[in-house]
């Protein structure tokens, strides 16, 4: 397969790539500028091993993705809010021979010089160019991304140019494909959600706005004014364009919202369809290169709370803990398999054996399929709370949380009981202004939600911990009441 940039620019030459800040390239115009550095990058004499990247959001940062993909390296992603500790980890663990680091993180070059080549995106333009024609090596692995490490050390997950394909082509077939599209990406580059952005502009011949940070007023404004056709969002960034948005409408241009890391409240759904924003929720993950199902426009109404169901290419089942496929309606483990899925982690022989069996990955979420096949997504196996031999999904009462005007976002987690194993424990961040009694939440609660579900405390806090995809650190609040609220 010959490089993706290259055969864009070939066929849509004057299409316009990416806009930044004030900037803007046409396909052309970035084939020619990733060219220069990939001949840059080649002039180093580098091996077959992975080059990874610790890069903001910005258009550089595209470019050397590019020229990465143009020589054929594998790029490993890592996560700019990460600790050295951290990094260091991934580094090993994936045999990284080079990291290019944006020039905001230069100190990072002092802390691995003397453990692998660590160059400055400035120190990479300074080289000298390559006079031999570039070679491409033959590697089938496009990108390695490390998974947040709920337990344990993370684990990197090993992503082909097949499975990048295969998900931009049933991302296509599910939301259309028109070629006046502009995906506003606002979501990073070094997680699935935003490369994944990357790709399906080069293989559909689409625009990228790209922000080096997610600013509500910003986005909202563009939506308002027909800058971009489509965003890929997750529920907190969602709720935070909601709180500002008034009633003011998004432009008509605009098309799709696409939902994703993780189940979205009822409630936040229900007010987009009645807004008309066309939210689309989606289910996917790191191992599956972005969306592995999605709800369609026809049934965005009728479905709310759904991810929709498999792409195109895609299967899903959902297993009971005998391995037993599950009856409509019945929850247990979401199973998938697709051209999108990882072929596994690096290094990681234990756990892929755990998470593969008979061509099926076992995701370690829960959910079921209802009597049409719609998914719907409960939680994550790891943070189902059992409470006296009930399963107690935090999802669901964290939605009725958030359905509380003077609430802008909750998070639940179980506690150790000794009478019913697990209680769950919520911590709940108050809108701007307001204030609210422990107990009138709890009350309210106990107006929508068995006795059983209702949190036995409540916590106030400031704003809930998340890593740099938004996605909600659980841990952190399970470790939180473990620690200093065992005794409340």
């Amino acid at each position: 397969m010959s490089h993706w940039l290259s055969k864009r620019a070939s066929l849509t030459p004057n299409r316009m790539a990416i806009t930044f800040q004030e900037s803007t390239w046409t396909f052309s115009e970035l084939l020619e500028t990733t060219t220069l550095i990939a001949k840059k990058i080649q002039s180093l004499s580098l091996t077959n091993e992975p080059v990874a990247l610790l890069i903001r959001n910005t258009a550089k940062g595209i470019v050397l993705i590019h020229a990465l993909q143009q020589l054929g390296l594998s790029a490993v992603m890592l996560n700019p809010r990460l600790r050295s500790n951290e990094w260091e980890f991934q580094l090993k663990d994936s045999s990284a021979q080079l990291l290019i680091v944006d020039d905001q993180f230069e100190e990072v070059i002092r802390e691995f010089e003397d453990k692998l080549s660590v160059l400055s995106i400035a120190q990479v333009e300074q080289l000298d160019s390559s006079n031999e024609p570039l070679i491409e090596h033959e590697r089938d692995v496009c990108s390695i991304m490390y998974t947040s490490g709920t337990t344990g050390q993370p684990k990197g997950v090993l992503q082909s140019y097949e499975n990048h394909f295969a998900s931009a082509v049933g991302s296509a077939l599910n939301v259309g494909l028109n070629v006046e599209d502009t995906w506003l990406c606002a979501v990073p580059l070094f997680h699935i959600s935003g490369y994944s952005i990357l790709m399906r502009s080069v293989i559909y011949g689409n625009g990228v706005r790209l922000y080096e940070k997610f600013d509500e007023e910003v986005v909202h404004q563009d939506l308002v004014e027909g800058r971009a056709t489509m965003i890929s969002v997750v529920s907190t960034m969602l709720t935070r364009l909601l709180n500002i948005r008034g009633d003011a409408c998004y432009h008509e241009r605009f098309r799709c919202m696409l939902l994703g890391g993780g189940p979205a409240a009822s409630h936040v759904v229900e007010e987009c369809f009645e807004a008309g924003i066309p939210v689309f929720q989606t289910y996917g993950m790191t191992e599956t290169s972005s969306q592995f199902a999605t709800l369609a426009p026809e049934d965005s109404g009728r479905k709310i709370g759904s991810s929709g169901k498999p792409l195109f290419m895609n299967d899903i089942q959902i297993l009971n803990s005998h391995h037993e496929r599950c009856e409509s309606n019945i929850s247990g483990e979401i199973v998938v398999q697709g051209p999108n899925v990882t072929c596994g982690y690096i290094n990681r022989r234990e756990a892929n054996r755990d998470a593969f069996k008979n061509g099926w990955f076992y995701t370690g979420d829960i959910g079921y399929l209802d009597e049409e096949g719609f998914l719907y997504v409960l939680d994550r196996r790891s943070d189902l709370i059992i409470s006296g031999g009930e399963n107690i999904y935090p999802a669901e009462i964290e939605s009725v949380l958030t359905s509380h005007h003077a609430i802008l976002e909750a998070a639940v987690v179980g506690k150790k009981d000794d009478q019913w194993g697990e209680v769950p424990v919520a911590f709940a961040v108050q809108q701007a202004g307001e204030t609210l009694a422990e107990n009138d939440l709890i009350a309210y609660c106990k107006e929508q939600l068995a006795s059983y579900k209702v949190p036995v405390c409540v916590y106030f806090i400031e704003q809930l911990p998340r890593n740099a995809s938004n996605k909600l650190l659980r841990r952190e609040l399970k470790q939180k009441v473990a620690e200093q609220y065992e005794d409340h």
